[in-house]
């Protein structure tokens, strides 16, 4: 019998993985640039310092555009509720606080430029056609290397 090929999606390979080499291709495209405020902006009220890595917008666009993929029509929202955290306050209590919406909002109009992603009808993301056939295919690719390995 003929081994059956499937097409591989995003939900097939590990997450970090994923993001890592998405990021990688954000990083190498000519449509998605690093704004001029990345390097002084913090990603939370609840950090106290911005992030050390280089490329932490390309990974943070990546993740984002992965969590659109998952879950069609989330909106700035719901992701800022995602990636946010609690805030130590000292002595006191912690309090949970959002994420920058600014960031969000930024990292997904440079996504929808570039076609990626597309405003869906109940409100928020959707990924679009040529989107999804992007992040499937670079998901190959992942779950290629892997099974290499």
């Amino acid at each position: 019998m003929a081994e059956e090929t499937r097409g591989i999606c995003v939900r097939d390979v590990p997450a970090k993985a994923f993001i890592s080499a998405y990021a990688e291709h954000l990083k190498n495209s000519d449509k998605f640039e690093l704004p001029v405020w990345a390097d002084l902006v913090k990603t939370s009220v609840a950090k106290e310092l911005a992030p050390y890595g280089d490329d932490w917008y390309y990974i943070r666009a990546a993740s984002i555009a992965r969590k659109v993929y998952l879950r069609p029509g989330v909106g700035v929202g719901q992701l800022r509720k995602w990636y946010g955290g609690n805030n130590r306050r000292g002595t006191r209590t912690e309090h949970f606080r959002k994420a920058n919406a600014g960031i969000i909002r930024s990292v997904l109009i440079q996504l929808e430029e570039m076609k990626v992603t597309e405003k869906s009808e109940g409100g928020g993301k959707q990924m679009s056609r040529v989107g999804q056939q992007d992040l499937d295919r670079i998901a190959g690719r992942v779950f290629e290397d892997a099974e290499e390995e």
